[in-house]
């Protein structure tokens, strides 16, 4: 038969291991850190699976050691995709885009159902390179090389989010990047474009020079206009006048003069100088 000594050794050799095992699940299997920009969804191993209608925020949460919370990081993220897609005119385009996508924090426990953490891969990804080749396929090279980028990303942001709001997640924007084309197809565009731009300064410097010779056209139409009206004031009797006037005004100066009244053209006076 044991002593009491013995048998309160025994106890508290147990204790002791209960303690050991029971203080690491409750300070770490016990719980989950949520970090900062993230919201985690539980899923109770016994009790029915995910927990609907509740979404964990950041910080320590506690919970049993059997069950678990899954943490999604709901901050703005970025994917980047690298495409080869066929134009309208089966020409191969390399396309660069960037996807800023966050999943829905609110909707994170019908995420986990449907979907899952791995939503990027399952979800994201495949939905965009089907509408990124359809959108593309619209296109001729030449606009999606330059004027059309704008238009074409608008456009998959637009069907993107259509998409992805029924998988509850968020599709910020997209954003291409850069646009590759076969050197053919861009030498032939560039050259394109040169000869487009040549050809509205062209269409500048005619209108410059239809504009001048309209001027000039106005300007010389003005200097005959004026010398039809002058012309038709200086009447034979005006000027006679008008030589009076100055044969009157000469014969009133200080200078030594002959002045010989009528003896000039048309009757007007002709004046000798003097000093």
């Amino acid at each position: 038969m044991r002593s009491l000594k013995e048998f309160f050794t025994g106890r508290t050799t147990l204790l002791l291991l209960v303690v050991v095992v029971a203080v690491p699940l409750l300070t770490g299997g016990c719980g989950t850190q949520i970090p900062s920009g993230h919201h985690g969804v539980k899923y109770m191993k016994f009790g029915g699976g995910t927990e609907m209608g509740k979404i964990y925020t950041e910080g320590f949460s506690w919970h049993l050691p059997w069950n678990s919370i899954y943490v999604y990081r709901t901050q703005t993220q970025e994917t980047k995709e690298q495409l080869t897609v066929l134009s309208s005119d089966g020409a191969t385009i390399q396309l660069d885009v960037s996807i800023w996508y966050r999943p829905l924090f609110d909707k994170l426990d019908s995420l986990q159902i449907t979907v899952g953490p791995n939503y990027l891969n399952v979800v994201i990804k495949p939905a965009f390179r089907g509408i990124a080749r359809g959108i593309i396929g619209l296109y001729k090279p030449e606009e999606i090389y330059s004027s059309k980028r704008e238009e074409i990303a608008a456009k998959m942001l637009e069907q993107m989010r259509a998409e992805m709001q029924k998988r509850f997640i968020d599709i910020e924007n997209v954003i291409v990047r850069d646009v590759g084309l076969p050197k053919r197809i861009t030498d032939a565009i560039e050259y394109k474009l040169a000869a487009q731009q040549e050809a509205e300064r062209m269409e500048f410097v005619l209108l410059k020079e239809k504009q001048e010779a309209e001027r000039k056209r106005l300007e010389a139409r003005g200097i005959a206009d004026f010398q039809k009206t002058v012309s038709a004031g200086l009447t034979p009797n005006f000027l006679r006048w008008k030589g009076i006037e100055a044969t009157e005004q000469l014969s009133k100066s200080q200078n030594a003069k002959i002045v010989v009244i009528g003896s000039g053209k048309d009757g007007l006076p002709i004046i000798l100088g003097g000093n």
